[in-house]
């Protein structure tokens, strides 16, 4: 028994570091997860490490950035399992490093697509279905870069994932006398291709950010989800509208 059992879970991103790990974390806690990306054959792997690790989870193929199909997500969970209790939006792209003079407006409206109104469209028809069903627990994940900690160049990951902390917000105190309960997460650098500069090995990014982060470290996965099951569980119940900020210490 864990603390999800019996609940239906949502995660968009699932091929995702992140995505992923929360994936697999829900259903070990006991939950039946719908995995939601883009990548087909890494939503198929997913699936099946969840299933030879004795849990439930299902894919469904879509993009968050169109509204048909961030509905088309809700009512899959909801035919397949019966219901959605809890989502996790953690869909999101870096996009480029590059001054803001030079920024290409093609990679910017695509980030901006992807972690911004991926977020909104997928709240806008979980928030509806939980609504109307005795509430529900939603967790997005922003990150620290953007409202708490400036990198140059990358502008409009920065403004998508500052956006997604205050549209957290806004959607927490919108939707909380529905009994439908928002937060978000705000990592620092994980463990993942993300963190990695372009020629850069993963040797040298560790050894670039055991300096530059209090903790010596880059995050693991696991540590995110973990951040991501606390807040979408009963033990969170008193939470509301926070910004959870994970980076080990950078903007303490």
């Amino acid at each position: 028994m864990g603390r999800f059992t019996g609940k239906v879970t949502l995660v968009t991103g699932a091929t995702g570091v992140v995505g992923g790990a929360v994936a697999r974390a829900y259903a070990e806690e006991g939950a039946a997860v719908l995995a939601v990306g883009r990548d087909t054959a890494r939503l198929a792997g997913l699936v099946k490490g969840i299933e030879d690790d004795g849990g439930r989870a299902s894919s469904f193929a879509g993009d968050v950035t169109r509204s048909s199909e961030t509905a088309a997500m809700v009512a899959a969970a909801v035919s397949r399992y019966g219901g959605l209790d809890v989502a996790c939006n953690a869909a999101g792209v870096f996009g480029m490093l590059a001054p803001v003079a030079d920024y290409d407006e093609d990679v910017w409206d695509d980030v901006l697509a992807v972690n911004l109104k991926g977020v909104f469209l997928s709240m806008k028809h979980e928030i509806a279905h939980m609504r109307a069903h005795g509430g529900g627990a939603i967790v997005n994940v922003a990150s620290n870069v953007g409202a708490h900690w400036r990198l140059p160049g990358a502008a409009a990951y920065a403004a998508s994932k500052a956006a997604v902390s205050h549209l957290t917000r806004t959607a927490a105190r919108d939707h909380i006398a529905d009994g439908v309960r928002v937060n978000a997460v705000s990592p620092g650098p994980i463990d993942s291709p993300m963190s990695i500069r372009p020629g850069e090995t993963r040797e040298q990014r560790d050894e670039r950010l055991r300096s530059a982060l209090p903790i010596g470290r880059v995050a693991a996965p696991e540590e995110i989800a973990a951040a991501v099951l606390w807040l979408s569980s009963p033990e969170s119940s008193f939470v509301v509208g926070q910004d959870h900020v994970i980076d080990g210490g950078a903007t303490a």
